[in-house]
């Protein structure tokens, strides 16, 4: 907009458009989509503001941070969301305004080195590290840099927090810089990755509002995220996001067996009842119900799934279930959900794979599912076999991958870990439970391999080798670069 031009009442445009528009980036602290649409912190942020403003949400999605200032300064979004930090001086450029979280710059390393606990460290190791561009760490390394020259640190154009993280994973890269809140999100998929030290202190994370509109929308939203402040809405997101994240790893086994003892009982007809009406092995019901809730009726998750099947309220209501808290109601809708999932698998992928992708889109969506077919069979690989696909799944966290997908960001990790943990319940439940001596069994399943057969089939088999479980094999390994879908 021109100099001396008057600028218009942004929020009373907004407010008679009926439309809020923001510009922002799938990453894991910002927005994503999961089973049920579209997520993030910062989505859910804007989602709630639209409807204080009474005016519909519409999110675009940009490649990069770059591409998220220009449209501000084009003036094609009344709000960016970037992650990058509110203390940046953007000038007479965009209005900055702190979202409610504080993040800061860590470095990361490869367990194969010796810790290092300074730059110092660092340079005695003469570890190169390695940062992406447009963060808030960038500058910091800068800084460390000019008390000490010998630091050795690299840019990279085009990566983000889950790329630096996976190359630190295979030893690609001995130390890198990333957002301790992506580090949070991401940590358990990374055995191999350790936090050394920060680099920062903590910084207020920024939503911009460009300057060519005038500031009432700017001071709507101040006061808005000042009130859910005091409210508890905003630390109650907080907790939905960062507060659970333990949460991903699985009971071990002696736990399960307690469990299996004390807790299986009272809802071992249940599981049964319904495994019979939906034409579902109720040990695999059971194996399900355990990942989800370690089968505790009143379980409520982070994101506000509740039950002991962890029902969405939207599946609820989808399947007919009234009470997501009463166990027989829990167990009813997660069978009956889980068979139409099972069903939206195509027939031509043959047992177990079919159940092992169904448990897959039953935690990610289906959507996801599918995108991470089409990258395995971009790359030569089967997209009916499980053992194929689950090593494309977690791609769908990494920019250079998912921004050549149909759906986007996914935590494409939690599904290979979901199916693998429920797999090693359903071990050990077919081991303790054998449905041959269940005369109205309606999937049989061989308790050595925890396979399980069509409906229609009463004869166990062995696991064909091929499909034996073996060791995630790194993508970059295979030689790979992202496909065009």
């Amino acid at each position: 907009m021109a100099s001396g031009c008057t600028r218009p009442d942004t929020l009373a445009t907004v407010q008679a458009e009926g439309v809020l528009h923001v510009i922002t980036r799938n990453a894991p602290s910002i927005y994503y989509e999961d089973r049920e649409g579209p997520t993030g912190f910062d989505h859910e942020l804007a989602r709630r503001l639209a409807d204080h403003l009474g005016v519909e949400l519409r999110v675009r999605l940009a490649g990069s941070n770059s591409e998220i200032l220009r449209v501000l300064d084009e003036g094609y979004a009344h709000i960016g969301f970037t992650g990058l930090s509110a203390d940046r001086d953007w000038g007479d450029r965009f209005r900055s305004l702190a979202n409610g979280l504080t993040s800061e710059s860590v470095i990361i390393y490869h367990r194969g080195l010796d810790h290092p606990d300074s730059v110092e460290d660092l340079l005695e190791q003469q570890v190169v590290v390695h940062v992406a561009a447009e963060t808030n760490h960038l500058p910091h390394l800068q800084k460390l840099r000019s008390a000490h020259p010998a630091l050795d640190y690299q840019v990279h154009e085009g990566l983000d927090a889950a790329g630096m993280l996976e190359r630190v994973e295979a030893g690609e890269f001995p130390a890198a810089v990333v957002d301790a809140n992506e580090l949070a999100l991401n940590h358990v998929f990374y055995p191999n990755v350790k936090r050394a030290f920060s680099v920062s202190d903590q910084e207020a994370i920024a939503w911009l509002f460009p300057t060519t509109n005038d500031g009432t929308l700017y001071q709507e939203a101040r006061q808005f995220l000042e009130t859910i402040e005091k409210d508890g809405t905003l630390a109650h997101l907080r907790e939905r996001f960062y507060g659970h994240l333990d949460q991903l790893g699985y009971v071990g086994a002696l736990t399960f067996e307690e469990h299996i003892q004390e807790r299986l009982p009272q809802y071992l007809d249940v599981f049964r009842d319904y495994g019979q009406e939906t034409g579902l092995d109720w040990r695999l019901l059971a194996a399900i119900g355990y990942q989800e809730s370690n089968w505790r009726r009143d379980a409520v998750s982070p994101t506000g799934v509740r039950g002991l099947m962890m029902l969405t309220r939207t599946t609820a209501e989808h399947i007919g279930i009234d009470n997501r808290l009463n166990p027989r109601q829990s167990i009813e809708g997660g069978a009956r959900y889980f068979r139409q999932v099972h069903r939206m698998i195509p027939e031509h992928v043959q047992e177990p794979d079919r159940t092992w992708f169904a448990l897959a889109s039953y935690n990610v969506g289906f959507g996801h599912l599918e995108d991470a077919r089409r990258l395995t069979e971009s790359a030569g690989r089967n997209p009916d076999r499980w053992l194929d696909v689950k090593e494309f799944l977690p791609l769908l966290s990494q920019k250079e991958w998912y921004s050549k997908t149909r759906h986007g960001y996914a935590r494409g990790h939690e599904p290979v870990i979901y199916v693998q943990n429920i797999r090693r319940y359903f071990d050990v439940l077919a081991r303790r439970y054998d449905l041959q001596s269940e005369p109205d069994a309606p999937m049989v399943a061989e308790s050595g391999a925890g396979e399980l057969s069509p409906p229609t089939s009463r004869e166990t088999r062995k696991a064909k080798p091929e499909e034996q479980e073996t060791s995630l094999v790194l993508p970059r390994e295979m030689g790979l670069t992202p496909p065009t879908l």
